[in-house]
């Protein structure tokens, strides 16, 4: 059984959805708070399926983001410590936290464009930025650029690809899959001791 091209193809048909740019407007403000999903899953497959509305695509994914993470800033803000660290020590997310406070204290602001632009969880960072009360516009601001350039970076490859990058991608997905799980794998037992 070719799982991943499965999930492709039920990815694909999702994408062509008439309510699917809500559905990944909304799974990207999700993502930016808890949710543990990027949204490049969605937006790649919308952008191949109708890459006409790539930058569309693009645009909806970064505000959606953008938004979720102003959220997770107030979050971080206001509710830190009577609900968002017990629930950090519960799921044993400490080390990440400490992780996020480090980068933060190393970087400043720009560890938001890091966090925006690469697959580092960026809801870490959003809540991180609230709980160190750093300044609420430049946070915007900056996760606004790093968002967008992550994004409008995903559509653009899908759009420039096209039809013959879809067909190659289906034909060769289950390798691709098996082999980032296998990587993210190994990157985690390796960061783990």
């Amino acid at each position: 059984m070719k799982l991943f091209q499965y999930c492709y193809d039920l990815g694909m048909k999702w994408a062509k959805h008439d309510k699917a740019p809500w559905y990944l407007s909304t799974m990207s403000f999700a993502e930016s708070v808890f949710f543990p999903v990027p949204p490049d899953v969605m937006l790649a497959p919308m952008a191949l399926a109708k890459p006409e509305r790539a930058w569309f695509y693009a645009a909806i994914t970064t505000l959606g983001s953008v938004l979720g993470g102003m959220l997770g800033f107030l979050l971080g803000w206001f509710a830190f410590d009577g609900y968002i660290q017990p629930l950090i020590i519960e799921l044993g997310y400490e080390s990440k936290l400490d992780m996020a406070i480090q980068w933060f204290q190393d970087y400043g602001i720009w560890v938001i464009f890091l966090a925006g632009f690469t697959p580092i969880p960026y809801k870490i960072f959003t809540i991180t930025a609230g709980m160190l009360h750093m300044a609420f516009i430049p946070f915007v601001i900056t996760s606004l650029v790093g968002r967008s350039a992550r994004f409008f970076l995903v559509a653009g490859l899908m759009k420039w690809g096209g039809a013959p990058f879809e067909e190659k991608l289906r034909k060769h997905i289950d390798t691709v899959g098996w082999i980032v799980i296998a990587l993210a794998t190994t990157l985690y037992f390796t960061l783990k001791h």
